[in-house]
């Protein structure tokens, strides 16, 4: 396993985090809530995550209703307290947790709220990464900031960051931070994939420049890189497509289906599994610090695994976005 800094921090992370996202549910849909995977399930995925030598589990405090951060508890209260001080725990807020107006969001009154709540799931005294999950429009990004501040200094949080975030955003975020004072994003945390490249445009110059981290999440595309999907062909029962189709439905197009056909050519010249190569080149973009993967069974894990055996030159990477993102010709 590699290990790689955290943007500017001290702290090394796997290049690989372990995506709990479909813990007790799919993601933070309340009618997936109990789907996904179950108690059993989950433990034999972290045990696997674990042995293989990845260091941290992101989940967030609406994934599966509660359900996956209480799953990561029970794990880690069998595991004792080693396994906890081994693991870097991360999770999010501000998906809906309730039915009322302040049950979301990253106002102060819901994050500490969260906060407290994710640690008594979790069985942990600390998060030592926290996420905002979204950009929150309605709530001053000077009060999230000073609440995320206030969590640090409390211990309870280690590292923040944020998730689908603009660079705009980001850029007002750090200047606050250095204003007064307070605790900075640390990392930032967004799609990124062959399918996906809009970090590329600002976020990640933004990143390089302010030494802020980057970890992708979706870098197989919602499973659209792995071959699944076939242009005329039902989509697979229980795949993403089948469940929350409404981020990728735009892929369902000759385009991409083409693309795809050539990007598997280009996987079996090479020996390995498109999901491994996808992976792959994700990876080794300089600005990586880790790919967040989100296994449904231990085999699909053992081959984002085998992305780490794939090396690839600036040349090879170039080359493989070509096959979606053609340059353009003058």
């Amino acid at each position: 396993m590699d290990y790689r800094r955290l943007g500017s921090t001290g702290l090394k992370i796997s290049c690989l985090g372990l995506g709990c996202g479909n813990f007790g549910g799919v993601g933070s849909a309340p009618e997936f809530y109990g789907r996904g995977e179950n108690q059993a399930q989950a433990f034999e995925l972290m045990d696997r995550a674990s042995d293989a030598g990845i260091n941290f589990f992101d989940t967030a405090d609406a994934y599966g209703g509660g359900r996956s951060e209480s799953f990561i508890g029970q794990w880690l209260k069998g595991k004792g307290s080693r396994a906890r001080d081994q693991l870097l725990l991360s999770s999010k807020v501000f998906n809906p947790v309730g039915p009322g107006p302040n049950d979301r969001g990253l106002s102060r009154r819901h994050i500490l709220r969260q906060v407290d709540a994710s640690l008594t799931r979790l069985q942990t005294d600390r998060l030592d990464m926290y996420l905002i999950h979204e950009p929150d429009p309605d709530t001053p990004l000077e009060e999230t900031m000073t609440v995320l501040n206030d969590l640090v200094r409390a211990g309870k949080v280690l590292y923040v960051g944020a998730s689908n975030i603009e660079a705009w955003r980001l850029g007002r975020s750090l200047w606050i931070s250095d204003k007064r004072g307070l605790a900075r994003l640390d990392w930032v945390q967004n799609s990124y994939s062959l399918l996906e490249r809009a970090p590329e445009r600002e976020v990640f110059p933004l990143c390089a420049d302010q030494g802020v981290g980057f970890t992708a999440f979706s870098p197989l595309a919602g499973g659209w890189l792995t071959g699944k999907y076939r242009s005329g062909c039902p989509y697979p029962e229980g795949s993403r497509m089948t469940l929350r189709p409404e981020p990728y439905r735009h892929l369902a197009n000759d385009a991409v289906f083409n693309a795809l056909s050539a990007f598997s050519a280009a996987a079996c010249s090479r020996g390995v599994e498109m999901s491994a190569l996808a992976l792959a080149w994700v990876l080794h973009h300089p600005q990586m610090n880790a790919a967040i993967i989100g296994p449904r069974h231990p085999a699909q894990l053992d081959a984002a695994l085998s992305a780490l055996e794939i090396n690839l030159s600036p040349h090879d990477r170039a080359g493989l976005a070509g096959i979606f993102f053609a340059p353009a010709r003058d």
